[in-house]
């Protein structure tokens, strides 16, 4: 069994290691050429501003999606998430597959279908945005936002505080809990810029 080799400039596999620099007495991890990104400075103009991919989950029946996204023009962030045409949605397996009698199989259908799209779009974002709005119980968001969390994906919860209770385990699991799209862009836009 090998040793592990010794530190410093060495040759690998693939060609040469580059030697580690020394960290910096720097706490925030600003100084020097060296730093990977602009971390801390960065701003809409900055080519060293943070990229995202954000996934837009949760409510359909309002218009918060645009909200935050017109909030954040400017901001360097790919916006993606579920289908958004109610009808579309819960039809889509039958108008492709072929129609069910019961309820529950043309529900399936859809379901299974409509999982391509948000499997995939949860999987490559950087952050999930999920509302729960006011009016219907989104058990699909508590979902979609479950899936993210098991991925370790970084959450962002758009809520109405008379949900607070009922989504307790899904607000201790996000990174933030806003009350508006505008505190959600607020978010977005201090993540990718660092500034306030």
């Amino acid at each position: 069994m090998a040793s592990e080799p010794p530190h410093g400039n060495q040759t690998g596999k693939s060609g040469p290691v580059a030697k580690l620099r020394p960290v910096v007495d720097d706490p925030r991890g600003l100084a020097g050429p060296e730093r990977i990104g602009n971390f801390g400075r960065a701003d809409e103009n900055d080519e060293d501003a943070m990229k995202l991919n954000v996934y837009l989950a949760g409510e359909i029946h309002t218009d918060w999606r645009e909200t935050v996204i017109a909030a954040c023009e400017g901001l360097d962030i790919e916006w993606s998430g579920p289908v958004t045409d109610h009808g579309a949605s819960d039809d889509c397996g039958v108008e492709i597959f072929g129609a069910e009698q019961d309820k529950f199989w043309h529900d399936r259908k859809g379901a299974s279908l409509n999982a391509i799209r948000i499997r995939t779009g949860i999987e490559r974002c950087d952050v999930l945005v999920v509302c729960f709005g006011e009016k219907y119980k989104q058990w699909n968001a508590a979902f979609d936002a479950g899936y993210a969390a098991a991925l370790g994906k970084p959450i962002i919860v758009l809520q109405p505080p008379e949900h607070d209770h009922a989504l307790k385990e899904v607000d201790a699991a996000a990174n933030a809990v806003a009350r508006t799209p505008e505190q959600v862009a607020r978010a977005l836009r201090y993540v990718t810029t660092a500034k306030l």
